[in-house]
């Protein structure tokens, strides 16, 4: 018992530390904050969502660098830890010998659009990092090409010579991952439960909101943080219209039900 908790005490100091590192006062408030995002109801993230309880409404600059100290902190506290694995791993004898393939659950907005959980489909969330390293694989290389985090599954049968059975619907990213391809999928696909559904495709993401029949469009080249929204201007009908053609052939490649009114997007 006394070790217990000697242990809990140190572990408590650890965190405590990497708390310090991130003084509350230098943290950085995000370019798109806002302090209550428009469509939080359309898309699910009302008042009385989990994640959306973390912080008061409307939301204030002051809670954003709190929860963003302490969040930085736990990636500080985890780092570390990813840390022992990857020493043990090399006291075995074992690292020439493996792959790695280092990823993440969604991430939290924390203060991004005025949110500050992970149940939505802006960059800040559906983003994760993707890191894989192993025998024969370059080094200190980085790709910008979107993939699927179900790209793992048949990297890993690649990887260990074993057939890719026809039910798995995603592709292995080996080729990307040597220069063997430049593009890996046409576009990329994503959903919320009925609440939201997204495309990203080239430099365009389009964002629906069925539930509302609002729909919104990035240039995520010129708009990195998603805050100019293009589907209300003219000049873009054809790139929204485009885009919904799109999302609903994903949908049905995907098995996905939810009946999207892309005619009558926007005019409600």
């Amino acid at each position: 018992m006394e070790y217990e908790t000697q242990v809990a005490e140190k572990r408590e100091a650890t965190i405590a530390e990497q708390i310090d590192m991130y003084p509350q006062e230098k943290m950085d408030v995000p370019a798109n904050f806002v302090p209550e995002y428009p469509y939080k109801d359309a898309m699910g993230c009302s008042v009385n969502l989990r994640d959306e309880k973390l912080a008061p409404f409307p939301r204030t600059e002051y809670a954003v660098r709190i929860h963003r100290r302490e969040y930085y902190a736990i990636i500080s506290h985890l780092d570390t830890q990813i840390g022992r694995i990857l020493d043990a791993l090399e006291k075995s004898g074992k690292k020439e010998n493996t792959y790695i393939f280092l990823t993440a659950d969604n991430g939290l907005a924390i203060g991004a659009h005025g949110l500050f959980g992970k149940q939505n489909l802006f960059e800040h969330s559906v983003k994760v990092p993707l890191l894989v390293a192993g025998p024969g694989l370059p080094k200190n290389q980085r790709i910008a090409e979107p993939v699927y985090l179900q790209d793992i599954v048949p990297t890993s049968l690649n990887v260990a010579g074993i057939d890719v059975p026809d039910h798995v619907q995603f592709k292995s990213i080996l080729p990307l991952i040597r220069g063997e391809e430049q593009r890996h999928y046409d576009a990329i696909y994503g959903a919320y439960m009925m609440l939201q559904r997204m495309v990203r495709k080239d430099d365009f993401k389009l964002i629906a909101y069925p539930e509302k029949n609002i729909c919104l469009l990035f240039n995520l080249k010129n708009d990195p943080d998603e805050i100019n929204n293009l589907a209300d201007r003219p000049e873009y009908a054809a790139k929204v219209q485009e885009l919904l053609s799109e999302l609903t052939k994903l949908q049905k490649e995907t098995g996905d039900t939810l009946t999207l009114n892309t005619d009558t997007m926007n005019e409600c």
